[in-house]
């Protein structure tokens, strides 16, 4: 015999088991593969533990650089092989490595973590997520990067954007240049994402350096390619307004359930 308080209606549905969220970081780098994807990159990635040669000499960086010191980097203790290992510092050494395994012309983008021995705050983190970009070719220039850039943008943040380049100093590019981009959000008119200025500053680029490619036996009088990098985790702020880095990493799920 049974009651209404006790009754169990057999032929309804089971409760559903809650499914799991992609975090934002990897939303981003899903967008980030499939824009350059189409552009007809290929995605490349390389080793978190780097050699002192891959990340600094390689990339002409030189030897009084700020990032070889101590206190940018995580250096690793000596193993005996006599090299020089640490934790990456960014993703450029995949672009050497790929260029000795593979003839021009390239297109790669390479998304992945770095990092850097610094203080921790609403912008830094010690560990961080990079994409970084090489495209080589006969008739590579300023003006193949600027196009290829904002048709990225573009479809990154679904909607026409426009880029701007101003005249900066990297060692592993000659010219450099930071890239700017028109802000997702008001389309240059001044918002609170762009601080009212209408553009927002999103990575460095330039042509790459003559003695990066002829350190891995590329012939840069005919040869020609660009380079660029930017923060992922900058992006993911920016596109979904996280307004503190340390929120991408430290597993509150009131953050990654509502992606």
């Amino acid at each position: 015999m049974s009651n209404a308080n006790n009754f169990i209606d057999t032929t309804a549905p089971g409760r559903k088991i809650d499914r799991g969220h992609y975090h934002p970081l990897t939303l981003v780098i899903r967008d980030i593969a499939d824009a350059f994807s189409s552009l007809g990159f290929e995605i490349a990635d390389g080793p978190e533990i780097e050699t002192e040669y891959y990340n600094f000499d390689a990339l002409n960086v030189p030897k009084d650089h700020p990032a070889r010191d101590m206190w940018d980097t995580f250096w690793l203790k000596e193993d005996g092989s006599g090299v020089k290992k640490l934790l990456r510092t960014h993703t450029s050494p995949v672009q050497i490595r790929y260029m000795e395994t593979h003839e021009p012309p390239i297109r790669i983008v390479v998304p992945g973590r770095s990092f850097r021995y610094e203080a921790t705050d609403a912008t830094h983190e010690a560990q961080f997520h990079q994409f970084e970009g090489l495209m080589i070719g006969e008739t590579v220039s300023l003006a193949s990067m600027k196009y290829i850039l904002q048709e990225f943008f573009s479809k990154l943040f679904q909607n026409e954007t426009k880029i701007r380049m101003r005249p900066s100093y990297f060692p592993f590019v000659e010219p450099g240049v930071e890239i700017d981009c028109s802000c997702f959000k008001c389309a240059g008119k001044g918002c609170n994402i762009c601080k009212n200025v209408g553009w927002i500053e999103i990575m460095g680029a330039g042509m790459v350096h003559p003695k990066v490619l002829e350190g891995v036996n590329i012939d840069p009088r005919k040869w020609k390619g660009f380079a660029f990098g930017g923060g992922i985790d900058r992006v993911a702020m920016l596109k979904y307004g996280i307004d503190d880095i340390r929120l991408l990493f430290n597993g509150d799920l009131r953050l990654v359930n509502q992606f």
